[in-house]
């Protein structure tokens, strides 16, 4: 199984396994789409690595870059609304005020 097949409840363990606490458990309906949209991320980025190896033009690597920051901004997008949409409605039915804190603080740190 690679990376963008992951399960959610691999991912959970992963999180757990690196140190990430959370408390609640979720079931995410975008995680394919965001494991795909990373990933042409990261080509992208290598792309650009291999730009500034080839002494490619500045202008050119800062416009590539502007579409990696771009993109990173769409999944981050699409991340918040499925963590919404999933996580916190389950939340404020459970009356979670933790979670809800831990996404304004999330909020803060990504704005």
């Amino acid at each position: 199984m690679n990376s963008s097949e992951q399960t959610d409840t691999q991912m959970h363990e992963q999180m757990h396994e690196s140190g990430i606490e959370h408390t609640h458990t979720h079931t995410h309906t975008e995680t394919k789409a965001v494991l795909n949209r990373m990933s042409k991320i990261i080509g992208h980025m290598e792309s650009i690595k291999t730009m500034v190896e080839n002494g490619r033009d500045c202008s050119e690597v800062l416009i590539q870059l502007a579409a990696v920051k771009s993109a990173i901004g769409g999944v981050s997008r699409v991340i918040l609304k499925d963590h919404i949409d999933h996580c916190i409605i389950d939340a404020v039915k459970e009356n979670d005020t933790e979670s809800i804190e831990e996404l304004k603080k999330a909020i803060d740190k990504f704005l």
